[in-house]
């Protein structure tokens, strides 16, 4: 039996296994700032499985990384330590990392109970990120049944606070985690996406002169003001979609730029001319632009469409969340060798952006390495009501992960060249 064979074999056999794994790693209600326990038990399956892991606490100091995203309510990363897997290679082969995370979204209490129907596992975290985690030890679990060892090394990373921003990559490369390649498993429909867009968080907040109702001509209503800016985001908005057509990779319809408003504040009294309004939203963007040059075009649109008021009263800036996005070019060495792993076993699919951001760009830009984002399960089911994953597609995530370690890293005993 072949290579290919041997690998499809064992890692079908160990689909029971891979269910029940993933049910277990559901039951932990691992929303930010409660990730320990899944840590924990991730760390002790690990060592139970022979796979050499480690606990790696990540240090109060990452605050002041200018990098860090800034999560409401924390307190402390005291007990919430990545979880590291580093398999060392034989030697003359290239590295990789494999990073995905155990923190989910919140959710009602049953959507933490895992259930099983028509080959589909429902629950929190099914595909965002927990059948991803399992992914990555399928992968493992198949190399070492098979007795295969890597001639490069191969680190998995299982971290904490991405949903929040993406703190826990954050520290493991922080910490000198590098390697030729980095690939970041999120729900992509088992599509290769060398790039995804970008995401901001910013706040508007917008100043008046608070004075009783009955003298409402002597004051400046902040919210009246706002009213007058919200059609300025939207026409950034427009005019960034403008510049942005034609992305390669990328859709133009639907676009995936949006400027969206999320939460609107204003007021403390219904008779009382409000003294300020704060508007909270998102902007996604695509690899033309970055963060900073998206928080100095809007303030400049402000500016120029303001009313004198607002102009010397409006403050816009970005608050929290701040993804850039990121591009691998597709003719990269990992790219291609990930391509071809895909398509060896998925058959034909085209390199596009991804519609979402995640840790991946940490890994581009502050890692310096290359990097895509692949994975098993529908975006769509991410943080919803009814997330779910197929089954049927981690295992065959799964396989590609196992053959692109072989093509990418290289097998002992083997002679170089495309092992898929």
């Amino acid at each position: 039996m072949g290579f290919e064979e041997g690998l499809s074999a064992t890692i079908r056999s160990r689909g029971d296994w891979a269910r029940d794994l993933l049910c277990r790693l559901i039951a932990f209600r691992s929303t930010t700032g409660a990730e320990g326990g899944v840590q924990e038990f991730l760390y002790d399956f690990l060592l139970r499985s022979d796979l050499p892991a480690r606990l790696i606490p990540i240090d109060e100091s990452i605050v002041d990384d200018p990098d860090y995203t800034p999560v409401p309510g924390h307190e402390s990363y005291r007990g919430r330590p990545n979880v590291l897997v580093d398999l060392a290679g034989a030697g003359g082969g290239r590295s990789a990392i494999l990073n995905s995370h155990t923190d989910v979204v919140p959710g009602p209490d049953g959507i933490f109970e895992a259930r099983c129907a028509n080959g589909a596992v429902h629950g929190r975290g099914a595909c965002d990120a927990k059948g991803q985690v399992v992914t990555i030890l399928l992968a493992l679990s198949a190399l070492k049944e098979l007795g295969v060892r890597l001639k490069g090394d191969v680190e998995a990373q299982f971290v904490i606070e991405e949903e929040a921003g993406g703190n826990g990559s954050l520290a493991a490369i922080g910490g000198g985690r590098r390697a030729d390649a980095a690939v970041v498993l999120e729900p992509t429909g088992l599509g290769v996406r060398p790039a995804n867009r970008g995401a901001a968080w910013f706040k508007l907040t917008v100043s008046g002169r608070s004075v009783h109702m009955g003298r409402y001509r002597e004051g400046v209503n902040a919210f009246d003001e706002m009213l007058g800016l919200v059609p300025v985001l939207k026409e950034y908005e427009a005019s960034l979609r403008e510049v942005s057509k034609g992305y390669p990779g990328f859709p133009d319809d639907p676009s995936p730029v949006v400027v969206n408003i999320g939460r609107v504040r204003g007021g403390d009294w219904p008779s009382t001319v409000p003294a300020e309004c704060v508007v909270e939203g998102g902007i996604a963007f695509l690899p033309n632009r970055t963060a900073r040059r998206i928080e100095e075009e809007v303030r400049a649109l402000i500016e120029a469409k303001a009313t004198p008021w607002a102009r010397e009263h409006a403050r816009f800036e970005l608050a929290g969340l701040r993804n850039e996005a990121f591009e691998t070019p597709a003719g990269d060495p990992a790219v291609r060798s990930f391509h071809r792993a895909a398509e060896s076993l998925l058959g034909p699919r085209p390199l596009e952006g991804w519609g979402a951001s995640c840790d991946a760009r940490l890994f581009f830009h502050r890692g310096g390495m290359p990097t895509l984002v692949f994975g098993a399960g529908d975006l769509g089911r991410a943080h919803a009501l009814d997330e779910r994953i197929e089954m049927d597609d981690i295992l065959r995530a799964a396989e590609v992960l196992t053959r692109f370690l072989a093509d990418w890293c290289g097998v002992e005993g083997k002679e170089e060249g495309n092992a898929c």
